[in-house]
């Protein structure tokens, strides 16, 4: 019962979902009639099929867990009529599925032990779910072709838009970095840098400061030559 009430509750929300989209593209085709170059419609427009491209995303992957589940389903009921002594072939285990008759798949085993019974029960089991996913998909299949139709005619536009986008975003990155650099150098240019210049190699007597080191700091304007001296304000600190 959990099985089927949880793709009835999926089924109950895709319907939902589907019925807004369409109500949106109803009133954005009426709009358009009347305000064409309207910036919002254009906007909406572009949400409407976002939104389209992606519940039908979901949507195919739904189906896709239903298909691998119906698959698991299917190898469980072999690998249980292999241990009744009964092998058959993926094909032939489709036509019996086909049929939708539980007694086809029990024909032949002998119900004396409990083993026997367990097994029984749950290729019953199984087959119940294979066709209530399979009755799933059938109810489903009409509300996805439409929507993944709407959306195999808008996926022009929206890769286009998404190009556009993509690409703006690149740009504003990239001249951010460019200003961030741009900044940096500017901070680097303007900040006080300390040189320390030692004179030991210099003999004392000869050593104007007599041997003591200077600490050089400069304060370089960036919008003037830097090999011009004017440009460069200087303060000496001398110590022992």
């Amino acid at each position: 019962m959990e099985l089927e009430d949880l793709m009835s509750d999926i089924k109950k929300t895709a319907n939902k979902v589907r019925a807004k989209l369409k109500v949106i593209e109803q009133n954005i085709e009426q709009e358009e009639h009347t305000n064409k170059s309207s910036a919002d419609l254009r906007i909406r427009k572009t949400q409407h099929s976002t939104l389209s491209r992606k519940f039908v995303e979901v949507m195919s992957e739904y189906n896709r867990t239903q298909t691998d589940y119906r698959e698991r389903c299917k190898g469980r009921i072999q690998r249980q009529l292999e241990i009744t002594g009964r092998t058959t072939t993926n094909d032939e285990l489709e036509e019996m599925l086909e049929q939708g008759n539980p007694a086809v798949f029990t024909q032949g085993i002998i119900m004396e032990t409990q083993q026997a019974k367990q097994t029984l029960a749950d290729i019953e089991a199984r087959h119940a779910d294979i066709i209530k996913l399979e009755n799933s998909i059938r109810e489903l299949h009409d509300m996805f072709m439409d929507m993944a139709m709407l959306v195999e005619s808008q996926g022009e536009m929206i890769d286009r838009i998404e190009y556009h986008v993509e690409h703006a975003v690149d740009y504003v990155q990239t001249a951010t970095q460019d200003t961030k650099k741009a900044l940096k150098y500017q901070s680097k240019a303007r900040r006080v840098s300390p040189v320390k210049i030692g004179f030991s190699n210099i003999p004392k007597n000869e050593n104007p400061l007599n041997n003591v080191d200077v600490i050089l700091f400069t304060e370089i304007d960036p919008d003037r030559n830097l090999l011009d001296d004017s440009s460069h304000h200087f303060d000496y600190y001398f110590g022992t």
